[in-house]
Order: structure tokens, then C-alpha cells, then sequence
């Protein structure tokens, strides 16, 4: 890994009103690190990570994002447009609802080419071959091309959205609950395909999960949330084979006894 953060997260907080999202929440991810954020419902790693992928504006604190030319930037410091051109480029969100990031009235080409075009493809005939590379790196058939994602299971669904947010090689990757929803079988498929692509991608990711299971096969690191705070951080193994905190042990009892 770099000697140098490719993110550093200071303090960040956001209160929804009166209601705590999250409170004081610092790390850093390395490059080529992935992140994984656990605990309940209602602990705060969503609000944590729409602040983190600029969809919530934090009520304090910052996210520093080094950038390809090696400057620090503080993302919520810039412009909506410049917001926006790193979320097409640098970063991109994979949604539990693969229909939150897709768009369903195009065909799946299309979604994959439309993410192309948005930073500079204008070559049709590359952009398809594209679109073609990277929905069968999702294993999903050339044949299904021009078909609709309603089309399609929730499983090709989500691989759809994933092949449509790594077209761009993104650098970083932020995942909420990417298994959520589908049935055991088509979540251990995906598992290894994500596995496999954040591997080959060299991406740094932060994932959001309440399953440990995930958290375990996908993350080289964890953070544990509760009441919008973080309770124990430290590599995967470590936090689930040995949790100090009583919340971690109850949170990983819960699951051994299932």
C-alpha cells in the first residue's frame, strides 16, 4: 500500500436536527483498502456514508480525497459541477437497490456506455465493445446487450450496476449493503465476483454492511458503529475473531448462534 492516505476523514459529524447521524468519526483508507463499516440498523454507517460520497453535507468536520495529481482536496469544498465530475470519474456508489443506480428506461449497453460518455467516449463502436467487455467480466450474456434491466433478476441487476460504476476505473468505490435483498445463493456469487474485481481493480473501497459474513470475505479492515459513533476499529480478523467492545461481542454471538 501507499505510504500516503488516499482518503482522511476528520472528525466528520451530521445531525439530522436534533437527531445525531453520526458524531466525530476520523480514519484514513489506503489505497487498494477495503473498509468494511458494520452495526445495526440505525447505528449510523449510512449517514456516515452518504456524508463520505457527498450525497449528505456533513454538519461537521471534512473528507480529504488525494487526488491523481497527489493534492488533498476537500470534497465537500468544492462545486456541485466539480462534486459531480469526480463522482463520474475518480469515485462511484454501488446502491443496495441496483435501480437507484441505474436507469431503467435504457438498455443495459447503454447504461454501461452512458457512464463512458460521461467522462470523454464519444466512439460508438467502442463504446459498445465496452459495455460488452464489461458486462461479460459481470457474466452477463453479449445476447442480453440491448434488453432492458427490468428485464432482469435482482442478482443481474446488481451486476449491471457494478459493471456500469467500474466502466470508468474509478479509484474509489463506496458499497451500501451491495448484497442486501438477495436471496443466499445469488449473494455468495456476487461475493466472489466483487471480491475477484476489487482484487484485479486494485480499487480502494468503504462498504457498508450489517453482515458480518461480508464484512469478513470482502474487508481487510472494520469499524464497528453504534449510536452514531465508532465504538472499535482494527483489521477483520482481529474485530471478529477477538472483539473487545461489548456491543462487537454481542453483535458477533448474535451471528455464531444463528
Amino acid at each position: 500500500m501507499s505510504a500516503a492516505p488516499m482518503l482522511s476523514v476528520k472528525d466528520l459529524t451530521h445531525w439530522y436536527g436534533a437527531r445525531l447521524g453520526c458524531r466525530d468519526v476520523s480514519f484514513d483508507l489506503w489505497p487498494g483498502e477495503v473498509l468494511g463499516i458494520v452495526g445495526e440498523s440505525g447505528s449510523g454507517k449510512s449517514t456516515l456514508l452518504s456524508c463520505l460520497s457527498c450525497a449528505n453535507q456533513p454538519s461537521g468536520g471534512q473528507v480529504l480525497y488525494r487526488d491523481r495529481t497527489g493534492a488533498m482536496v476537500d470534497v465537500h469544498a468544492l462545486s456541485e459541477p466539480r462534486q459531480r465530475l469526480l463522482m463520474r470519474s475518480d469515485w462511484g456508489v454501488v446502491h443496495q437497490n441496483p435501480r437507484d443506480g441505474l436507469r431503467m428506461g435504457v438498455s443495459a449497453g447503454a447504461n454501461i456506455g452512458e457512464r463512458l460518455m460521461a467522462v470523454g467516449a464519444r466512439h460508438y463502436g467502442d463504446i459498445r465493445t465496452g459495455a460488452q467487455d464489461w458486462l461479460g467480466r459481470v457474466e452477463i450474456a453479449d445476447d442480453r446487450t440491448d434488453d432492458l434491466p427490468r428485464t432482469f433478476s435482482g442478482g443481474m441487476q446488481q451486476r449491471l450496476q457494478i459493471a456500469r460504476t467500474l466502466v470508468t476505473h474509478p479509484r474509489l468505490v463506496f458499497m451500501d449493503e451491495p448484497t442486501g435483498g438477495l436471496d443466499v445463493s445469488v449473494q455468495a456469487r456476487l461475493l466472489d465476483l466483487l471480491r475477484g474485481l476489487v482484487a484485479d481493480l486494485g480499487l480502494s473501497v468503504i462498504i457498508v454492511t450489517h453482515d458480518l459474513a461480508v464484512a469478513r470475505l470482502l474487508a481487510h479492515r472494520l469499524m464497528v458503529m453504534k449510536d452514531g459513533t465508532v465504538i472499535e476499529s482494527g483489521l477483520t480478523d482481529q474485530v471478529l475473531d477477538d472483539p473487545h467492545h461489548p456491543y462487537t461481542q454481542l453483535l458477533v454471538s448474535s451471528v455464531l448462534q444463528v
